[in-house]
């Protein structure tokens, strides 16, 4: 029989990773809606309450809908516009720009100005600026516009005077400064949304969209049988573990966006669709399953190859297309799969035979009949502790080893907070450390419950601080130490200390850990002298966290990421102006008395020396004139 969500699973097929992927376009939306006859995924808009407010306030001027491309400013744009009461078919007519009257007022919406050439823009940007700058009140312009494309045409809108239009610098602003207004310009950056919240947003409209409830009835998901489909829809829901897999996935994105990364929702929707479709079995086309492939993976026994596990990584897709999308290759950036520790892989190799290991393999990896113990990869395991001969061969091993990648993926989702000690799942990926920023990032941001920062956090900071500030195996957790070579600042061995101060902040000296609101991630802030002029900030990503921990723990600066060396020794620098600059000033507030013939005669050091567990000391010397 015809799949009961046949026409469901075809259309949300097109949100994927396909080279012909419109649905992932909100002017194609509609079209495809009306095709396959399903309800159209609904994404919150929070922002359209307050564009609404703002509109039809009779004083306002416009309104930008700004983000990147696949922000969902199209998106919000039409939702504003149902919501002002305008014809749903109406907007989905091809005129790029749409006029909707209300009493006494225009409003015109751009659904996207990057569309607009010529005399057609120009005329929109003048409109726009005469509704800001002309107090216009009886048109309002709302335009969705990227970033630079705006803020280039506005460049290139001169005067006869040459001078450029008035709206570059509070548009500019508004994209730079957290917090900027306008009296009569409103600007909502939908880069800005947290990606976390989106994900969280779009695994809920898609995981939990009312057309899956068709799937009860379907004979593929009956009985013995397992669809790939529904058993990964279930998995991200969280029904097992409490939507463990999901909150993991947040965290992962939740990195990338604090290590820079600009994931927009376009991409998170094409995420959500190969979670649930992807698939490597060759009788699925483009690696994205339809409700027809099913029969075939069943009868193939292949249904763990369309693993959630995987999906998210799209291993179901030749690397090329995988590393064309930004969020796929912000995603294996992670190495999961790659990475791995003893205690995983003895888990996963000789769990099943070692009694020390039986009763976790169990737990962790025979529990899972669907994407861990399977027939296949028991039988490879085998094989492969057996030493058979198949193995012993060039690349015979192969087989077994893929598989191993595809657990130790699996185990990063799905062990749980509680076994961390013994089976650290953040050792699993590229970011050691990453548990730990996260716990240090809900210890500093506002509206959180505050918690103090774990010491454990801080002393591994001040360690690796101290490590690359000197180029000595310091393990001091107490105290910061700003230490030059005496002439080059950027050597990589300082012992000569030019201030030293406490891993607290104390009467306005020391280390502060605190928020940084304009990057939205935790600063290293250090006081060398008291007030907000003898700081220097250092903003604390999650790639720098890791350098400074993996230093503290024993790695060579130069070993692990270059860029992060030459950032700290940066900042190693501002610090050491910044302690010129205070002990100069200090100088000159002891007043105008002569010093004595001594003190002028001689000049005194500060040098670092370390005894033999480690811990490092200041050692004054007096160098006199002969």
């Amino acid at each position: 029989m015809t799949p009961p969500a046949l026409k469901w699973v075809r259309f949300l097929r097109n949100y994927g990773p396909l080279p012909t992927n419109s649905n992932l376009f909100d002017e194609h939306v509609n079209v495809a809606l009306s095709q396959a006859n399903v309800s159209p995924i609904s994404l919150p808009t929070p922002y359209v309450d307050e564009m609404l407010a703002y509109v039809k306030t009779d004083k306002n001027g416009s309104l930008l809908i700004a983000g990147t491309a696949g922000d969902g400013k199209t998106y919000h744009a039409r939702q504003l516009w149902l919501r002002l009461g305008g014809n749903e078919k109406k907007w989905a007519a091809r005129e790029k720009i749409q006029t909707l009257e209300l009493p006494g007022r225009s409003v015109v919406f751009v659904k996207d100005l990057s569309e607009l050439k010529g005399p057609e823009g120009e005329k929109i940007l003048d409109g726009l600026e005469q509704s800001v700058e002309g107090n216009e009140n009886t048109t309002v312009y709302v335009i969705a516009c990227n970033h630079g494309q705006i803020l280039d045409r506005l460049r290139k809108s001169r005067d006869a005077e040459d001078v450029p239009s008035p709206l570059l610098a509070p548009v500019q602003n508004a994209f730079f400064q957290d917090g900027f207004e306008h009296p009569r310009l409103k600007v909502i950056d939908l880069s800005r949304s947290g990606h976390r919240q989106s994900l969280s947003a779009v695994i809920k409209a898609v995981m939990e969209h009312p057309e899956w409830d068709r799937c009860s009835s379907c004979e593929l998901n009956q009985g013995e049988r397992i669809c790939p489909i529904a058993e990964n829809r279930k998995r991200a829901i969280g029904l097992e573990d409490g939507g463990r897999f999901a909150h993991r996935l947040g965290d992962l994105i939740e990195i990338a966006r604090l290590n820079g990364a600009h994931l927009p929702v376009r991409d998170l929707l094409a995420l959500a669709a190969n979670l649930l479709l992807g698939h490597n079995h060759p009788s699925v086309k483009e690696g994205l399953m339809s409700c027809s492939d099913v029969v075939q993976i069943q009868d193939d026994d292949a249904v763990d190859q369309g693993s959630i596990y995987r999906n998210v990584f799209a291993a179901n897709l030749p690397y090329r297309r995988a590393m064309a999308r930004p969020v796929f290759k912000t995603l294996r950036s992670f190495g999961i799969g790659e990475e791995t520790t003893n205690g995983a892989d003895g888990l996963l190799v000789y769990g099943s035979d070692d009694t020390r290991l039986r009763a976790d393999f169990d737990q962790f990896v025979g529990a899972d009949r669907v994407y861990g113990a399977t027939k296949e990869y028991l039988a490879l395991q085998k094989q492969y502790l057996e030493g058979e001969e198949s193995v012993r061969l060039e690349e015979g091993a192969r087989g077994f080893l893929d598989r191993l990648a595809d657990q130790r993926q699996r185990l990063f989702f799905t062990l749980p907070d509680e076994v961390y000690s013994k089976y650290p799942f953040w050792n699993l990926t590229t970011f050691r450390f990453a548990g730990d920023y996260l716990r240090l990032l809900h210890s500093v941001v506002p509206g959180e419950s505050k918690r103090l920062v774990e010491e454990k956090i801080r002393s591994r900071l001040v360690q690796g601080l101290n490590r690359v500030m000197t180029g000595l195996l310091l393990d001091n957790s107490d105290i910061v130490f700003i230490a030059n070579s005496g002439g080059f600042t950027q050597s990589k061995i300082s012992v000569l200390c030019e201030s030293a101060v406490p891993s607290y902040r104390t009467g306005g000296i020391g280390m502060h850990i605190r928020w940084e609101k304009n990057g939205q991630r935790p600063c290293l802030d250090i006081s060398v002298g008291g007030g907000n002029q003898g700081s220097v900030p250092f903003d604390l990503t999650p790639v720098r966290f890791e350098f400074l921990c993996r230093v503290a723990e024993g790695a060579l600066p130069s070993s692990f990421s270059n860029e992060c060396f030459e950032d700290l020794l940066a900042f190693k620098a501002r610090l050491l102006r910044k302690a010129e600059l205070v002990r100069a000033q200090g100088h000159g507030n002891e007043g105008d008395d002569d010093d004595t013939a001594e003190e002028h005669a001689s000049l005194g050091l500060t040098f670092i020396e370390i005894e033999q567990n480690g811990h490092g000391f200041l050692k004054r010397i007096s160098v006199r004139n002969a």
